[in-house]
């Protein structure tokens, strides 16, 4: 795919009003959508529906995504594959999900996030409450059940979001949920850049920076850049064989490679 070049110039007051406005419009079509069509919707319908409203949504923040790797092919039905990602931002989700249609999952709080909390509530999304073990024990028998039915599955084991500049250890428990159902497991080094050649850290929804200030950044921004660089899955015969650990510190490795981190 085409490099596209991240352009951090201010927008003016008119874009970002016009911007605002059509980020309003498309999520009141999103929570119609999710209210009363996806309950409705077949499996295969219900996943174009979700990448088509995702798409626009970063259309609307001018937000673009650039794909590298081993990219998912649209000819190609993908089942019983786990996705494992650095988490940078609340666009990561949608990104993503504008390329691939996953069940995500999440920690609990992103329910409490305005609006954008419920909408992802009705993408089918898993969520985990990361201070109990025993909800732990939950979501990895859920995410096994789910992957045997053959869902695709995507995994931000950092357990928080980073600005780009760091990659946080690894939270190995849920990868178990990959080598029980022998899944395939597709790592993603997600990264924001800057026209430096750095991280444009100013996208990050981590630290202090709340979810309408991440928001109003990208706003700010001209064109605001996401790439998606899919790693070389690693085969479910091999996922299978291989310690949680083990696995978990490989996949964290890779991902650290290809961000140079």
């Amino acid at each position: 795919m085409q490099t596209i070049k991240t352009d951090l110039s201010q927008t003016n007051k008119v874009i970002r009003y016009f911007r605002v406005g059509r980020i309003i419009a498309h999520t009141l079509l999103g929570l119609a959508i999710a209210s009363v069509v996806l309950p409705l919707c077949k499996t295969s319908y219900r996943a174009r529906l979700i990448q088509w409203w995702c798409k626009k949504l970063l259309a609307a923040f001018n937000l673009k995504v650039s794909c590298y790797g081993y990219i998912p092919a649209q000819d190609v039905q993908l089942t019983k594959t786990m996705f494992v990602a650095n988490h940078i931002s609340w666009s990561d989700i949608h990104a993503i999900n504008s390329i691939i249609t996953l069940r995500f999952i999440a920690k609990s709080d992103i329910i409490n996030w305005p609006v954008f909390g419920y909408l992802v509530s009705r993408a089918n999304t898993l969520f985990i409450d990361r201070s109990s073990k025993r909800d732990a024990k939950r979501t990895i028998d859920v995410a096994v059940q789910s992957l045997l039915a053959g869902d695709n599955l995507c995994l931000f084991p950092e357990g928080t979001t980073s600005d780009g500049t760091v990659l946080y250890p690894f939270k190995s428990s849920l990868i178990q949920a990959a080598i029980e159902a022998k899944a395939t497991i597709c790592p993603i080094a997600i990264r924001y850049p800057h026209p430096d050649g750095g991280v444009n850290t100013d996208v990050a929804y981590a630290g202090e920076t709340t979810l309408i200030q991440s928001m109003q950044k990208i706003l700010s921004q001209k064109q605001a850049v996401i790439e998606l660089h899919f790693l070389k899955p690693i085969a479910a015969e091999e996922v299978a064989k291989r310690d949680r650990r083990e696995l978990t510190l490989h996949i964290e490795s890779l991902i650290r490679q290809q961000l140079a981190l």
